[in-house]
């Protein structure tokens, strides 16, 4: 894998990666930014929920559970000194679907977590990971 991040002035940068998609990084006003684009850690507890949410939705699908729709919600918490790595991280996953087996979600979430998840096992070198889930049903 091949990134760049591009200085755009202020505290903004563009990153592009190999996929060729870019997304704007900004600093807070009071950081000395505009405010236009994520915060690099932003995007970083994001990555990790992106990789997570992948593996669970394809988990359950090959459990044959008739999922709709995945969300997980991430509240994250960052040391008081530099480098102000995360320190706890909960996940809150959302599941919707019809019929859709606690079993193979509490499995799919292990799996990600324990198994799958490179951003997962990278961020758990620093933080300490817990995560829950919820089921909503469908028609």
């Amino acid at each position: 894998m091949k990134a760049e991040v591009k200085w755009i002035g202020g505290v903004a940068f563009e990153g592009t990666a190999d996929s060729g998609h870019s997304v704007t990084m900004d600093g807070a006003v009071e950081s000395g930014g505009t405010n236009k684009g994520f915060r690099p850690m932003e995007l970083v507890v994001l990555g990790m929920g992106g990789c997570t949410s992948f593996d669970v939705v394809g988990i359950l699908k090959k459990s044959r559970q008739q999922v709709s729709d995945c969300v997980v919600e991430i509240t994250a918490e960052r040391a008081e000194d530099t480098p102000k790595v995360f320190t706890q991280i909960h996940m809150h996953f959302k599941i919707t679907g019809k019929d859709v087996a606690a079993d193979k979600v509490a499995r799919a979430i292990s799996l990600s977590a324990d198994k799958y998840c490179s951003a997962v096992a990278m961020l758990g070198k620093t933080a300490t990971i817990t995560h829950d889930f919820e089921i909503i049903g469908s028609n």
